[in-house]
């Protein structure tokens, strides 16, 4: 976590100049995040080395948000060459820290984390790519593609495909919302005494179903969510918005495809990234993805699991690479 070279002139060139940099945090990508102190002033410093990254997604979803007064970061400073962006500070306090420590703050925190997917239901999406049957097919296949192989599992890929495409209709043919794809606990900041709800990581925004968000908040792959606040923020979200069956249905469906989905980036986080530490998150996944199995929209695509990676083909993906000699 050694700051860009390229990090001090550009702090000087907008006026931070002399500012302290300190490591803060990196993520799944290759981003990188620093805490700029200046003075009295504070701000975070977004690292997002070009070819790899590239952070115009970010500042136009940020810049979307902010006019319709959501709170994303404030923008202090850019220079898209050397991909360095000085942001807002948000401070310290997420969403996740604070529910862990006081489970009593859960239904609070949660409800207002579910209104403000109400409130960005009531925007017209952005103009983002949809997230349609073609993209949600491409990212279901991350488990054939990385979560198989990974624990030596022989699975017939053609009908995995055949069966979300029976379940896949739906979640067409609604209205789409502007989706921030990584809508959860450790992505929701406490900002200032009213601890307001200060967004981050929203930069893959793409314009889809509304359940998905709200998937990604009630089964959140980095922390346990109690099945009772999942099922109370679900009513919650349906008695403001008048959704019915179809919508848990598609909520189900989402779910499913999302979980499939993080298996198989988590597993290759392990293998091609070498993150272990994503490996040790699969079984909560496993366990949000069988719940969501379990519903009767899914059942083409639970007898193909049930057909292809039963049980004992379900966990950490390092763990029981190991146990086939595969690690």
């Amino acid at each position: 976590m050694t700051p860009p070279a390229d990090a001090p002139a550009f702090l000087e060139a907008h006026g931070w100049g002399g500012a302290r940099i300190e490591p803060l945090a990196g993520d799944a990508s290759f981003r990188r995040y620093f805490r700029v102190h200046c003075d009295t002033r504070r701000a975070i410093l977004m690292d997002a080395p070009p070819p790899q990254e590239d952070p115009r997604p970010f500042l136009a979803v940020a810049s979307w948000l902010a006019d319709r007064a959501f709170a994303a970061p404030a923008i202090h400073a850019v220079d898209l060459t050397r991909g360095l962006v000085l942001l807002e500070d948000f401070g310290d306090v997420r969403l996740r820290e604070t529910v862990d420590a006081d489970p009593g703050t859960a239904t609070a925190l949660y409800g207002a984390a579910v209104d403000l997917l109400v409130a960005l239901r009531a925007q017209p999406a952005g103009p983002w790519r949809a997230y349609d049957r073609t993209e949600l097919h491409r990212e279901a296949g991350l488990l054939v593609d990385w979560y198989c192989p990974a624990v030596g599992a022989s699975v017939d890929q053609k009908e995995y495909r055949a069966a979300w495409d029976e379940v896949l209709g739906l979640v067409e043919g609604v209205t789409p919302v502007t989706v921030l794809r990584d809508y959860h606990a450790e992505n929701l900041m406490l900002v200032g005494p009213d601890r307001a709800l200060g967004l981050l990581d929203f930069q893959d925004a793409l314009a889809g179903h509304p359940a998905y968000d709200l998937v990604s908040l009630l089964q959140d792959a980095r922390r346990d969510v109690d099945p009772s606040i999942e099922q109370a923020m679900l009513a919650r979200y349906r008695q403001a918005t008048g959704e019915g069956d179809a919508f848990l249905d598609a909520y189900h469906v989402l779910g499913a495809q999302r979980n499939a989905k993080i298996l198989g980036i988590f597993a290759r986080l392990w293998k091609r990234d070498g993150k272990p530490r994503y490996a040790a998150l699969c079984p909560r996944v496993w366990a949000y993805l069988e719940r969501d199995l379990a519903h009767p929209a899914l059942a083409p695509v639970a007898r193909w699991f049930d057909d292809n990676l039963p049980p004992e083909w379900r966990g950490d993906p390092l763990v029981l690479a190991t146990a086939r000699g595969l690690a």
